[in-house]
């Protein structure tokens, strides 16, 4: 984690915050959700809805009614997304109420999320339908208002949060069907249990069949392609027999042996990273 003194690329930005899978799956995946957070105590003990985008590109919101949201699909980057987030946090909390934090230059050093963070408080993401709660809820939503929210939500992918395993969302991508399953692992823990399991042909469940995985913001997602039509409930009972299966896995520590080399070489050489 990089100190609050210092800028430039962290690899994994979100590291030791409650709930790090998540907060990558709300940056890189999910298209509409929610997750809560809270200030320190110097910084008010304000509640933060987190989410995955705000209108227009904001960074973040001081809502007329007092809440502050802090977006995380931003064009931001000056390399470390948490100091990101924590300057733009920082500004919300500080503008009048009805007022957006837009997109403006990068920050300098300074605190980041882990700072400015009460890291006692969980955070706990809901899927959100559309982005009506973008607005207070006793705003007066005129025509236009809402035909800008319709059009928004037109966009929306359809994805669920499982309630199997932590961090593991469906998501229906044209006319396909995945899992993305975000781990708080070390990399290379992640990698051997995959390839461990792939080797005995056993990385898959039910009709899902494993096809690789990506790195974003610096940890590993692994990707099932569901069999076609296949609805989040379907899965939610497959994946919950897997789990054992997968921890048993991660929980091994031996050297692979050939197979499984064989099949470690082959998730290396089919990633895609994100960041």
């Amino acid at each position: 984690m990089a100190s609050a003194a210092t800028s430039g690329f962290v690899l994994r930005p979100f590291e030791g915050l409650p709930g790090e899978p998540d907060w990558v799956a709300l940056k890189e995946i999910v298209p509409a959700a929610t997750a809560t957070a809270r200030t320190t105590a110097e910084h008010g003990s304000r509640d933060v809805l987190v989410t995955t985008v705000l209108p227009m590109g904001w960074q973040a919101l001081h809502r007329a009614d007092g809440v502050i949201l802090l977006a995380l699909q931003t064009s931001r980057g000056s390399g470390d997304a948490s100091r990101d987030l924590a300057a733009a946090l920082l500004e919300a909390l500080d503008i009048e109420p009805g007022s957006a934090v837009q997109t403006a230059g990068l920050p300098g050093p300074g605190p980041r999320l882990q700072d400015v963070l009460d890291l006692s408080v969980p955070f706990e993401v809901t899927m959100q339908p559309g982005y009506s709660y973008w607005l207070a809820p006793d705003i007066e939503v005129t025509a236009e208002l809402s035909s800008a929210i319709e059009e928004a939500d037109a966009g929306i992918v359809p994805t669920v949060k499982l309630a199997a395993a932590e961090s593991a969302y469906w998501a229906r991508l044209g006319t396909r069907e995945f899992l993305r399953w975000a781990q708080p692992h070390d990399e290379q823990k992640v990698l051997d249990a995959l390839a461990r399991l792939h080797a005995k042909r056993e990385s898959g469940f039910d009709d899902a069949k494993f096809v690789g995985y990506f790195r974003a913001n610096g940890i590993v997602v692994p990707v099932w392609e569901l069999a076609p039509g296949t609805e989040a409930a379907e899965i939610e009972k497959p994946v919950a027999e897997f789990l054992p299966r997968f921890t048993a896995a991660l929980a091994d520590d031996s050297p692979l042996d050939a197979n499984a080399r064989r099949a470690r070489a082959g998730l290396v050489a089919r990633q895609v990273t994100l960041r």
